[in-house]
């Protein structure tokens, strides 16, 4: 099983709403010009708008690290708006692991699926 989920979960820092919504809208634009393996990338907001969960899927390892890759200088950016949690579902490549363990992802490996 190569392809991947993820889910990122923001708690966003108090005062910074209207600039993570502007950081989101750019990221939402670099997926759409840029990435080529990225088949989900779907943003949701809590009912207070404290925090933010993105959904996203990817065909594989190699599409995970393009889409970080592509949203550049928009990471740090969001994280400073934002306390990041990554969870990836699947079997992740060690290259895409040592890259992102700077934000000490937790990985869930695959046990049942239809």
């Amino acid at each position: 099983m190569d392809e991947l989920q993820l889910t990122a979960r923001f708690a966003i820092h108090e005062g910074k709403l209207d600039e993570f919504k502007s950081l989101a809208r750019r990221c939402m634009e670099s997926v759409r010009e840029k990435d080529s393996g990225t088949l989900q990338y779907d943003w949701f907001f809590s009912s207070d708008q404290t925090e933010c969960v993105v959904r996203e899927r990817y065909h594989d390892s190699a599409a995970i690290l393009e889409h970080a890759t592509n949203l550049g200088d928009l990471l740090p950016a969001i994280a400073a708006a934002a306390d990041l949690e990554i969870q990836i579902y699947g079997t992740p490549t060690g290259e895409l692991l040592e890259a992102l363990a700077g934000l000490a992802p937790r990985v869930y490996s695959p046990f049942q699926s239809l």
